[in-house]
C-alpha cells in the first residue's frame, strides 16, 4: 500500500480544522500532518514539512489563503493547493485559478466535496465545486490558452498585502516593520489604494477588505 497523503490544512478557526481534520483523516489515503491558523504560518508549515497538499481558508488573519497560494507556488511549485471557503464568489473562484489552486470548495458542503477535491487535486487535475458555471470556467480557460485578457486585479500583490493589514488595524510604522519596507512607502501605497479604489480614508478601506474578502467582518 501506498503511504497517505500529507496534507497541511490552514484556518483561522480551530474548530473548522478540527472538523476538517476528521473528515481526512477517517480516509485511509488522507492524512493532515500539519496545521495553520494563518497564510503566514501555513507557508512556514510549508517550509518546515514534507507536504504533498494544501487546504487553505481564503480569509485568514495576517495572509490571506489567496497570498498564501502564491507564495506557496513560488517557493514549492510541486505542491498541490485547494482552496476551502464560505465565498462562492466568481472573483474569489478566478483568483483561486490564478494562485495556481488546483480546486475550489464550499465549507457549506466540505463533507461531501473535501474528499473528492482532496484526490482529484493529488491526481492533478482540477476540482470544481458542483454549481459553478462551466460556461464561466471555460471562458476563463480558453482567454488563458488563447493569450486573452482575465479578469482584472484593481490592486497589486503588496497593495493587497498592505490593505489587508491596514484593516486589521495597523499603524504605517508596524506596517513597515511586519513587511521590512519603509513607513513612508507603506504611506506612499496607501494613498495610491485609496486613489485606486475611489475610497476615502482607513474606514472605507476596511469595508472594503471585508467585501473582497481580505478580512472577516
Amino acid at each position: 500500500m501506498t503511504a497517505p497523503a500529507r496534507i497541511l490544512l490552514a484556518d483561522d478557526h480551530a474548530l473548522v480544522r478540527h472538523g476538517v481534520r476528521l473528515i481526512l483523516d477517517a480516509e485511509p489515503d488522507l492524512t493532515v500532518v500539519a496545521e495553520a491558523s494563518d497564510g503566514a504560518e501555513a507557508i512556514a508549515q510549508a517550509r518546515a514539512n514534507d507536504l504533498d497538499l494544501a487546504i487553505l481558508d481564503i480569509a485568514m488573519p495576517r495572509r490571506t489563503g489567496l497570498q498564501a497560494a502564491r507564495e506557496l507556488a513560488r517557493l514549492r511549485p510541486g505542491l498541490r493547493t485547494l482552496m476551502l471557503t464560505m465565498y462562492d464568489n466568481e472573483q474569489y473562484f478566478f483568483e483561486a485559478l490564478k494562485s495556481g489552486a488546483s480546486g475550489y470548495v464550499l465549507k457549506s458542503v466540505a463533507d461531501r466535496d473535501l474528499v473528492e477535491a482532496c484526490r482529484a487535486a493529488l491526481r492533478d487535475e482540477p476540482f470544481i465545486y458542483p454549481g459553478a458555471e462551466t460556461t464561466l470556467i471555460r471562458t476563463y480557460l480558453d482567454r488563458a490558452r488563447t493569450g486573452g485578457p482575465l479578469p482584472a486585479r484593481p490592486i497589486t500583490e503588496r497593495e493587497e498585502e498592505i490593505l489587508k493589514l491596514v484593516a486589521e488595524g495597523h499603524t504605517s510604522k508596524e506596517i513597515a516593520l511586519l513587511l521590512v519596507i519603509s513607513a513612508k512607502t507603506v504611506e506612499r501605497h496607501r494613498t495610491n489604494l485609496l486613489q485606486k479604489l475611489g475610497l476615502r480614508d482607513r474606514l472605507e478601506l476596511t469595508r472594503y477588505a471585508i467585501r473582497v474578502g481580505l478580512i472577516e467582518p
